[in-house]
């Protein structure tokens, strides 16, 4: 595997400059960055000028992850030559939420099964049910091929994710890469890095993923108390809030917002943390990582998202290239052997190298 980065940003153009060494050597492109540049076609027509050979993935996001540094308003691009691998892509066009699991079927029909290995999607963020989107496709694909991607997303304003389709920025639209091949080798893990200090409580009116009661009194009363100061700017800065409640009974290492929970759990209050727990990667030696982290994650860490960066790098080694980006909801195995699922308020890794 041979891969190389470059960077655009509005001060310095392309870092370095384009065309890289790859080429038309270069079969995987990945391109993350914000709606506006994206959107513009010199910019991609640019990239498939460097690369003329390659399928080209990426998204729109809440701030872009290249090497140990996190921007805003940037491109990220990194061009992969698999040696041994080969891809296959298809999409859907998204309408609504109530497309999402036919939308999962879809894509996972469209592919071909023979010799699959992996599947990395790429969603438009706004009007997908992620969970449904991920059923779809877990019914439909072979067992044991994992599934692992994020959705885009726009610096937090919540108003338009693009996915590039065609080397098009296009909303309403999911993407999905087949990757094939016997000497690929996937890992991934996701990190909650919340940590729970306080007491616990019990659930004493819930509506299916609606928390309206722990211990009798009002949930958002509870959640105003914890908040401190940051509840007078609700609901605002709740995106921005490093604290949440989270199920016990399902799982006290990630926050996730869309548990159905019953009556009578145990909700803990939890925090975010810039803390890395090395996590439980089932693959060789990494020589590409890419990492989707939750936007509110980042809102809730402020200037520290890039500790968590570098803590992926002092965990990894300086060998792995990093690339990713902060989304607005992640797709990954929490680790081996256990279901896909989506994640919120999580960084997950995936790791990809052939042998």
């Amino acid at each position: 595997m041979k891969i190389e980065q470059m960077q655009w940003t509005q001060s310095a153009g392309w870092n370095p400059e384009i065309p890289g060494k790859l080429a038309a050597d270069a079969n995987w492109v990945l391109v993350f960055g914000s709606t506006e540049h994206l959107k513009n076609k010199r910019h991609i027509s640019n990239i498939r000028k460097a690369y003329p050979n390659a399928l080209i993935s990426g998204c729109s996001t809440a701030g872009e992850i290249f090497d140990v540094t996190v921007l805003n308003n940037s491109l990220s691009v990194t061009a992969i030559h698999f040696e041994h691998t080969r891809l296959q892509t298809t999409y859907a066009r998204i309408n609504n939420s109530e497309d999402s699991f036919r939308c999962g079927t879809k894509l996972a029909q469209t592919i071909s099964h023979q010799g699959l290995r992996h599947v990395f999607v790429l969603s438009d963020g706004l009007n997908i049910d992620s969970n449904e989107l991920i059923t779809g496709l877990r019914e439909q694909l072979p067992s044991g091929i994992t599934i692992t991607g994020g959705l885009s997303g726009d610096a937090g304003r919540f108003e338009e994710t693009l996915v590039l389709w065609q080397d098009t920025a296009q909303s309403h639209v999911v993407t999905l890469v087949g990757l094939y091949g016997k000497e690929l080798k996937i890992g991934f893990s996701a990190l909650g890095n919340w940590r729970s200090p306080e007491p616990e409580h019990t659930g004493t009116h819930i509506n299916s993923n609606t928390l309206y009661e722990m211990d009798g009194q009002s949930a958002l009363e509870l959640y105003k108390s914890h908040l401190g100061g940051h509840a007078a700017h609700l609901p605002a800065t709740d995106t921005q809030s490093p604290v949440d409640f989270h199920s016990v009974n399902n799982d006290t290492s990630l926050a996730k917002e869309d548990i159905n929970r019953p009556e009578d759990d145990t909700i803990a209050v939890i925090k975010a943390t810039t803390e890395i727990s090395p996590p439980a990667l089932n693959t060789a030696p990494a020589e590409l990582a890419v990492l989707i982290s939750c936007v509110r994650r980042k809102m809730a860490l402020r200037q520290k998202p890039k500790q968590e960066v570098e803590g992926i790098r002092k965990m990894l080694g300086a060998h792995p290239t990093l690339t990713g980006f902060y989304s607005y909801g992640e797709i990954s195995p929490f680790s081996p052997g256990t279901k896909h699922e989506l994640h919120n308020q999580t960084m997950t890794i995936i790791i990809f190298s052939e042998t």
